[in-house]
């Protein structure tokens, strides 16, 4: 029997009995942010399989087999980054309640556009929204790759057909469920990987170590964090971290929490449970190094040679279904995230947003998730590298610190800064943008994956600069 086609028809039943029965989209704050009504475990779970499923798994599993422990930073950066997060958390859910914010650009929006300047309201939207869909097209890509990479040994099928097959599932059943769908289906997807954890990873990882002894055999680089260099681990603390609190995942989810204290706990919480697997999902790449020491491999394929190693055909057909289910549950939040901020936030392009129905914007969302998903998938297509997808739309976000910590520290009189604002962000994403290509051109002389130090420190620095400028002409007026 083909246990990949068993396990497959299983969750797919098991997706449509849930959506079903308990996704029922009636109006547009179920949709967007499930009511705003969610409690502590299903955040947890979503914010989880979000961060440590899907293509965060298996692009840590491929950057363990090309580097080792350097992907372990980006789990502790994480960790500090959630406990900054919490301390903003709860304020993040009451402005949301407040002024009925949806998503992390609006909120950037409201804070620095007024109805008056039309001309620059449109500006700096389009500036915030544009940026962040163009950095969440990297990690939705990742998901399409990952998924790719799978059907492509489970089905034996080519490359291009996989990811076009993953792309329409996760479009499919986004344009659907919305926000209420992602929670849903990210509590079971969760679920999935920890069985995986414990029956499969945990135990591999045990026996083809020895122990954890024959770790010691692979380059000091790769055990010490530094084959990236050692500006790239000091950066991930430093500039990753903050990195949590301007990511539009985790805004959708502070602000679909039921309350303040919620989303402070959830932030919390998913921080302190998200590092063990940070460093659970690099040993698998190195596992795979160990075995197979002269063998050529793709990074990306690196996540089935080791099922395929340590498991039975049962037990594999499970494995592959359930780490596509935890693709899918990534790349229907990334996807839903950028179809919302491309609707909801490019309102102010219009003169009256209050003309559109709540049933017409929804419509305009699903229509969206199609055209989005497959823009993602032509780059999943053209650019088939898991961690450089993964990396530079992780770090690219951090680009937005600087005029969100603004916000949130200042709170008020936000709107004289708004120039330095947009200046901050389109310098930031500039420089990041040109390193990134001078990277992939000239890889011996600069790391593509570390794009965002310059970019960062730009960011800063510009805005800086401005509130500097902007405080000594109003203490000389």
């Amino acid at each position: 029997m083909n246990w990949f086609i068993f396990w497959i028809v299983v969750y797919f039943a098991l997706l449509v009995i849930l959506t079903l029965k308990h996704v029922k989209i009636v109006d547009i704050e179920k949709y967007l942010v499930n009511n705003r009504n969610t409690r502590t475990l299903p955040l947890v779970f979503t914010t989880l399989a979000t961060f440590v499923g899907g293509g965060t798994s298996i692009g840590l599993m491929a950057m363990g087999y090309e580097s080792g422990f350097a992907a372990v930073g980006i789990g502790v950066a994480y960790v500090i980054g959630f406990f900054i997060c919490s301390g903003f958390a709860s304020q993040i859910h009451e402005t949301g309640v407040k002024f009925n914010i949806y998503s992390f650009p609006q909120f950037l929006n409201r804070s620095f556009t007024q109805k008056e300047e039309i001309g620059f309201s449109r500006l700096f939207s389009s500036t915030v929204s544009g940026i962040n869909i163009f950095i969440y097209f990297f990690l939705l890509s990742a998901q399409f790759v990952g998924m790719a990479s799978l059907l492509k040994f489970a089905f034996e099928i080519n490359y291009q057909n996989a990811a076009i097959i993953s792309a329409v599932l996760v479009i499919a059943y986004t344009a659907f469920a919305g926000m209420s769908g992602v929670i849903l289906t990210d509590m079971v997807q969760f679920i999935v990987i920890l069985i995986m954890i414990i029956l499969i990873f945990i135990p591999g990882i045990y026996k083809d170590t020895e122990g954890l002894t024959l770790l010691r055999e692979l380059p000091d680089e790769m055990l010490n964090g530094t084959f990236y260099g050692i500006v790239f681990l000091i950066a991930l603390p430093l500039f990753i971290a903050p990195t949590v609190l301007v990511r539009m995942d985790i805004w959708q989810r502070l602000l679909a929490a039921k309350s303040g204290k919620i989303a402070r706990r959830v932030s919390i919480i998913s921080g302190i449970s998200m590092l063990p697997f940070y460093i659970l999902f690099p040993l698998v790449g190195m596992v795979i190094r160990l075995v197979f020491k002269d063998a050529t491999i793709e990074p990306k394929d690196v996540t089935y040679m080791f099922l395929d190693k340590h498991s039975s055909n049962f037990i594999l057909g499970f494995a592959v279904i359930g780490l596509l289910s935890a693709l899918m549950s990534s790349g229907d939040s990334f996807l839903n995230l950028i179809s919302i901020s491309a609707v909801k936030d490019f309102l102010g392009w219009r003169t009256n947003p209050k003309e559109i129905s709540k049933n017409k914007m929804q419509l305009q969302i699903r229509l969206v998730s199609f055209v989005f998903g497959f823009i993602a998938l032509f780059m999943a297509l053209v650019f088939p590298k898991i961690v450089d997808l993964m990396v530079v739309g992780l770090a690219t976000i951090v680009i937005f610190v600087p005029i969100t910590l603004l916000v949130l520290i200042k709170k008020n009189d936000i709107y004289r800064y708004r120039k330095a604002g947009v200046l901050s962000i389109l310098s930031g994403f500039i420089v990041n943008l040109g390193f990134f290509i001078f990277g992939l051109i000239e890889p011996e002389k600069f790391e593509l994956k570390a794009s965002f130090i310059p970019a960062f420190i730009v960011s800063a620095l510009i805005l800086g600069i401005a509130l500097i400028i902007k405080k000594r002409k109003n203490n000389f007026t």
